[in-house]
């Protein structure tokens, strides 16, 4: 095989993969989107920290606690 045919070859492959569409993950990220205040509905992941949840409280909701918002999360 000579050079230009590994050249052809090498464009080819490139060409099917430029037109592959890029892989996104905002729906996966949307899904993962388990815990919801309940006060304002706001969402957040499914791995959110309490410290997380304590910044939401002490600047939307600041005479709450974290069982008023969020009565299904757990530590």
């Amino acid at each position: 095989m000579g050079n230009g045919q590994k050249a052809n070859m090498r464009r080819e492959k490139n060409a099917e993969k430029a037109g592959k569409p890029a892989k996104s993950q905002l729906k996966t990220n949307e899904a993962a989107k388990s815990v919801m205040c309940t006060i304002c509905r706001q969402t957040f992941l499914s791995t959110v920290r309490e410290k997380s949840l304590q910044e939401h409280l002490d600047s939307k909701h600041a005479d709450k606690t974290i069982k008023d918002c969020f009565p299904t999360w757990t530590a």
